[in-house]
């Protein structure tokens, strides 16, 4: 018996409108910069039901910005056989002082 295909979940198509996190003023004072790199669980519904830092940035204020930022988006669920499921996602937040 085969087993159908899974289609990962998916935050970056246009139309979920999902903005960048806000730069915390004391980072952007401190010249904090950073990757955090979030693992994120989407329920079927395309919400962030369960979300945790996978790779920090070094910098807790970063870490959280991108965490609360990450857990209002939107995504495109996970898809198997047609159906939408759950699923694993790694989210890239990248906090640059030249953007």
């Amino acid at each position: 018996m085969a087993v159908a295909r899974i289609e990962p979940p998916g935050y970056q198509a246009a139309y979920l409108d999902n903005p960048q996190p806000a730069y915390p003023l004391m980072s952007r004072r401190k010249q904090e910069t950073g990757q955090v790199r979030l693992r994120v669980l989407v329920s079927v519904d395309g919400r962030a039901e369960s979300l945790k830092v996978q790779v920090s940035s070094g910098y807790s204020r970063l870490d959280m910005a991108a965490s609360e930022a990450v857990r209002g988006w939107r995504f495109t669920p996970a898809r198997q056989a047609g159906r939408n499921i759950a699923g694993w996602v790694e989210v890239p937040i990248t906090f640059s002082l030249e953007n």
